[in-house]
């Protein structure tokens, strides 16, 4: 994630926002996350996932493995009507449970076909099929709604979710904003695939994850197919609509990328997207095959936004991004997006590697070194906003997209590289995302790999850095 402007150590005209355990945690187990309510144990799945932070955010009882969602958008209007069809697998025995949602109105829900009986509650979308469901049951709930989408502001005071632009819609949905367009799971610990119908006037574009299948226009109206295959976390959804102008290719690695670029934003956007290639050849290099079939940016034109994201295979942007903020939200294809956070609180391992992607390219390209990068860093007072908080215990989610998280999540990468070497280092940063591919990991979990990894006793490396308040008293 990218934000505007608090962060000294990323973007220079647009800060960052969001933007062995040798085995990726199994769907098993991410259900089991997803599940572990108070209410876990009854019938009746639980109205969060359990994360301090978002407490509402994520439900209980089931895991999701695939959503297709069929969106009509009118940009004039704002007017939105989806189809939302949810195939998933009870965790519990369940008589009710919940999707979130936020201000649509739902029109109708069925449960394998049976129509069930719902009802609002907040952003909680409460449902009861027909017939319980028992324990390991596959099942299928479709939900249709309406209504005009409006984004929900975050604890930190930025937008999230579906954000209206003057074309049509800017959608970045980190880290509660999925509810805003279509019911899901909606924490971090529920990955899924998905494909998308989407349907908007003719002259607009609208731009979802993965591969486009395929596009038609009839009756003043085209509809776009998108397909997800990989999992993906709800937060990294895209929908985002506008006028683009479109441009495709194959790279050599045969990813198949696609840019959409607001045109207002094309001239200043165009040196950056040609290097999209040779970044993700570059971080290829570093962290490992690149672990989605596709790639790209949308570039908008959303000035009250204020952030990019890295949603998933193309990222998108508020305006035209400089080199290192596409630096930043491709590395996020391997650290955020194959291998995703189990908690908010775990933020750095976004944030802290996509941030010293950045160092490592401007090392490795006639820039700065990352020595050089923390060394200034290190210079700060400690009364600077670098030193307010723990990168590993940001303190709550007013505080996940923080310079903290950022830069002295960083800073903790590069103590570590100076602690191991760079051989051990850099094996540590290509095994950490190869073996949790299409997963998920925590900062415990990451500690154990580099210990392992390095034969090091690490603890107060790393309790030093992300653990304790204030300036470390050496660097």
């Amino acid at each position: 994630m990218t934000r505007r402007p608090q962060q000294p150590t990323t973007r220079r005209t647009t800060v960052l926002r969001r933007e062995a355990v040798v085995a990726a945690v199994p769907v098993a187990v991410a259900a089991l996350l997803v599940g572990a309510g108070p209410a876990a144990a009854g019938t009746v799945g639980s109205a969060g996932a359990g994360d301090p932070y978002f407490p509402l955010s994520g439900n209980g009882g089931y895991d999701v493995h695939h959503y297709g969602l069929a969106i009509g958008y009118d940009p004039q209007s704002r007017h939105l009507d989806g189809k939302a069809v949810i195939t998933a697998r009870a965790t519990q025995r369940l008589t009710r449970f919940d999707l979130d949602l936020e201000g649509l109105k739902v029109t109708g829900i069925t449960v394998d076909h049976a129509k069930a009986s719902f009802r609002r509650d907040g952003q909680e979308l409460v449902v009861t099929p027909r017939d319980a469901l028992c324990k390991g049951q596959e099942f299928r709930v479709t939900v249709t709604y309406s209504g005009t989408p409006k984004p929900v502001t975050d604890p930190d005071g930025s937008l999230d979710g579906w954000i209206p632009t003057d074309d049509g819609a800017f959608v970045a949905s980190e880290p509660q904003g999925a509810m805003t367009w279509f019911p899901a799971n909606s924490h971090p610990t529920d990955k899924a695939s998905y494909d998308f119908t989407l349907t908007v006037p003719k002259g607009r574009t609208a731009v979802a994850n993965g591969v486009l299948l395929g596009q038609k226009t009839a009756h003043g109206r085209t509809t776009f197919r998108w397909r997800q295959s990989e999992p993906m976390a709800a937060y990294l959804a895209t929908a985002t609509v506008g006028k683009f102008d479109v441009e495709q290719y194959t790279t050599a690695d045969g990813i198949k990328v696609y840019n959409a670029v607001d045109p207002r934003e094309a001239a200043a956007a165009a040196p950056v997207l040609k290097k999209l290639p040779s970044v993700l050849a570059w971080e290829s290099k570093i962290f490992g095959p690149y672990p989605f079939r596709a790639a790209g940016s949308i570039v908008d034109r959303a000035p009250q936004v204020g952030y990019a994201l890295e949603t998933q295979t193309r990222p998108v942007y508020d305006s035209a991004p400089d080199l290192s903020t596409l630096v930043h939200e491709n590395a996020h294809q391997w650290f955020g997006d194959s291998v995703t956070l189990t908690r908010w609180k775990d933020i750095w391992l976004n944030e802290g590697f996509a941030t010293y992607a950045e160092w490592l390219y401007a090392e490795q390209h006639g820039g700065k070194s990352a020595q050089k990068t923390f060394n200034s860093l290190y210079a700060s007072p400690a009364s600077s906003d670098l030193w307010a908080f723990p990168p590993g215990d940001p303190g709550s989610g007013a505080h996940i997209f923080d310079t903290p998280v950022y830069a002295r999540g960083a800073m903790t990468l590069h103590k570590l590289r100076t602690a191991v070497g760079d051989r051990v280092f850099f094996h540590i940063l290509r095994s950490w995302a190869t073996h949790h591919r299409d997963g998920h990991g925590t900062t415990a979990q990451f500690i154990r790999f580099a210990e392992h990894a390095s034969g090091k006793d690490l603890t107060t490396l790393f309790h030093t850095w992300l653990d304790t308040s204030g300036k470390p008293s050496a660097p």
